[in-house]
């Protein structure tokens, strides 16, 4: 535990800092591309997230989870990924002109080929990553975070500034994935095999295949709002949606690799020791609904002023948007560690059932609820979300031991919290007059709200008090020794 708090603590600096500088990135963007252009890289993207998961096939997850880690189950592995990801892009670049037919968007095709080719070199720092998270080597990783993101913003607010609109995203996507590959080489864990092996791809393959159901459910569940919008509606539609998913997804864009790093090898870990699962799933899941719930409650009261700050005017058609994504996000974050779970249980495949039944849902309604509006499209995505609740309902008491009346018990602090800082928000929303500039109101909110947060988390006795407190302590420390 010490070892992961450490790592994670590294994790959270190196990944907020990273963070920081690609929103900064996506404000400056904002006023430079036009939501058509940011709309035609979106649509892009969803396909290349799916030929990601089969790229990956589970590679990753087998290198992480992998009880016993042998110099040939790595050198199996590292053959299947090669393999796969230079399949896929093959396949991704040959495929660039049908999809951009299917959208009746020509530029789809350069962006997609530009990005086609990043699956080559994707390999070469894919295995060193998952190894160095599997031994929780967050200060190697945290170098590697640097260097791509300073070559990733460079590149996009360079190639942006000069014209390139579109394609700057993508050569500077292309350009961060070279950077960290090269960056990953010297920091290698020792003993780590160079050479592929194209044999013994039994253990690596019955995995990825589990592994790939799951990962290949949540990546289309993840496309659907971008490919129905592009098709029913059009890509200043997928523009404005995206900024508005955006805004709702700031808390897990920035905190989102630390409460996800290591999480696989620690419960993983956890299971072949023989420890019930229960405890800890509850208790990881209390402390990221004890931030998670009061920012996306904050996120769906504060969302026009939030667009306004970040985004500027033009954006202000997404705001509607903001609240019925912002209440879907809420009810996945009390599960967010299921999928998780049943991976480190050997059981990856079962994930992708509460998944299918979210595509299967969200095609529905939306072909059935669109009105031509973005507002009642993201009403169909918080109603496909509500559908699957039953499903991972059952998944988690059956296979993790979590019964419903525990889960609630646990989120019971995180959600009277969240009510006492959305009654605090609204309170100050009516002391302060609406003539001020919105960034004004927002810092003038920010600090009662924190001090409202932080005391009903004492009042509640919540779980996360005490990281609250350790954390603080460590900060005290360290500005005690540089004085």
């Amino acid at each position: 535990m010490v070892n992961l708090r450490r790592s994670l603590v590294i994790n959270f600096m190196a990944s907020s800092g990273a963070t920081l500088v690609q929103f900064l990135v996506s404000v400056l963007l904002a006023r430079i591309l036009s939501p058509s252009e940011i709309g035609i890289f979106s649509i892009t993207i969803v396909f290349v997230n799916i030929a990601h998961i089969f790229r990956d096939f589970g590679v990753a997850t087998y290198l992480q989870r992998e009880p016993e880690l042998t110099p040939e189950k790595t050198r199996a592995a590292i053959g299947v990924l090669f393999t796969s990801s230079w399949l896929i892009a093959i396949l991704l670049y040959l495929s660039s002109g049908w999809i951009a037919a299917w959208f009746k968007e020509p530029a789809i095709v350069p962006t997609m080929e530009v990005l086609a080719l990043g699956f080559l070199f994707i390999p070469f720092g894919a295995v060193t990553h998952a190894l160095l998270t599997r031994q929780f080597a967050a200060e190697k990783q945290a170098i590697v975070t640097v260097a791509g993101t300073l070559s990733y913003s460079a590149t996009c607010l360079g190639l942006a500034a000069l014209g390139f609109g579109t394609m700057s995203l993508a050569w500077a996507n292309l350009v961060n994935i070279i950077v960290c590959g090269l960056a990953y080489i010297p920091l290698r864990p020792k003993g780590t095999p160079w050479l592929p092996s194209f044999r013994n791809w039994g253990s690596v393959v019955n995995f990825g295949i589990g592994t790939l159901l799951t990962n290949c459910a949540q990546a289309v569940n993840n496309a659907i709002p971008d490919v129905l919008l592009g098709k029913l509606g059009s890509a200043k539609h997928v523009g404005l949606f995206s900024r508005a998913n955006s805004t709702v997804t700031i808390f897990t864009y920035v905190a989102g690799s630390t409460v996800n790093y290591g999480a696989l090898s620690y419960i993983s870990q956890a299971h072949h020791r023989g420890e019930s699962l229960a405890p800890l799933l509850s208790r990881a899941t209390a402390l990221l609904t004890g931030v998670g719930w009061p920012v996306l409650t904050l996120t769906a009261l504060l969302g026009k002023d939030i667009v306004l700050v970040l985004y500027g005017p033009n954006w202000l058609e997404c705001v509607p948007a903001i609240f019925p994504l912002a209440a879907a996000a809420a009810f996945m974050m009390a599960f967010h560690y299921v999928p998780t779970a049943l991976t480190a249980l050997g059981r990856p495949y079962l994930a992708a059932f509460p998944l299918t039944l979210s595509v299967l849902t969200r095609i529905a309604f939306g072909v059935w609820l669109f009105d031509g509006t973005l507002h009642s499209f993201a009403w169909t995505v918080f109603l496909a979300t509500l559908a699957t609740m039953p499903v991972m309902v059952v998944q988690q008491k059956k296979y993790l031991g979590v019964p419903m009346r525990q889960m609630l018990r646990a989120q019971l602090p995180s959600a009277l919290v969240s009510t006492a800082v959305a009654l605090a928000a609204e309170f100050l929303m009516m002391l302060l007059p609406a003539s001020i500039p919105a960034i004004v109101r927002l810092f003038s909110m920010s600090l009662p709200l924190i001090v409202v947060w932080y005391l009903t988390l004492r009042m509640t006795r919540h779980e996360l008090l005490p990281e609250v407190h350790h954390l603080t302590t460590g900060l005290k420390m360290r500005l005690m020794r540089q004085c």
